[in-house]
């Protein structure tokens, strides 16, 4: 004897609704082991700064921006593509419309990309302050300055393209998923 469900079947999903939250778990498990990696390799670099070298706030001063990757790296890098992926699923569950091949678009070819090289300019920033340091630089304004061989606009346009990249895409899905969630007609 089967029990009636209340649920209606939900039509099958269309290819792109396959494929979107599958890159985004994926980048997400890779991300999962990268920032664990970056963890351990931030405790073993910053270990190899000698604290009779250096005084304590300049210490941490030169390990900080290393020590941010990490977090970084499971926040917008595991969580945040569960989370939307989620959200994709969630929304279409709860009656709302799908989203366009072309709006998804933006979180597995913006999102994904520029969250990767956003998380790649903080290791480098991270190591390029550490090492600067530990090989005897103490004055951290000139290490700021020879972040990017010293070409600072170089440095704020990939800043700024990785940046911005990243919040539209995030806007683009985000302002797209509330209008798909148009209340139901009565």
């Amino acid at each position: 004897l089967a029990l009636p469900t209340l649920a209606r079947p939900m039509p099958p999903l269309p290819a792109t609704y396959r494929s979107t939250p599958r890159t985004l778990l994926r980048f997400a498990i890779v991300m999962l082991a990268l920032g664990l990696l970056s963890g351990v390799a931030f405790q073993e670099s910053s270990k190899k700064l000698d604290y009779a070298e250096i005084a304590a706030g300049a210490r941490l001063e030169a390990v900080l921006s290393l020590a941010l990757v990490h977090g970084h790296m499971l926040v917008t890098g595991v969580l945040m593509p569960i989370a939307l992926a989620a959200a994709l699923d969630l929304a279409r569950r709860s009656g709302g419309s799908e989203l366009s091949a072309r709006t998804l678009r933006w979180l597995t070819w913006g999102y994904v990309p520029f969250t990767a090289v956003t998380l790649a300019l903080m290791l480098y920033k991270g190591y390029h302050t550490l090492l600067s340091v530990r090989f005897g630089a103490r004055d951290f304004d000139a290490i700021d300055a020879a972040y990017f061989g010293g070409l600072v606009p170089l440095r704020h346009a990939v800043y700024g393209l990785t940046h911005v990249g990243m919040a539209v895409s995030l806007g683009v899905v985000g302002v797209a998923l509330w209008r798909s969630l148009k209340p139901a007609a009565r």
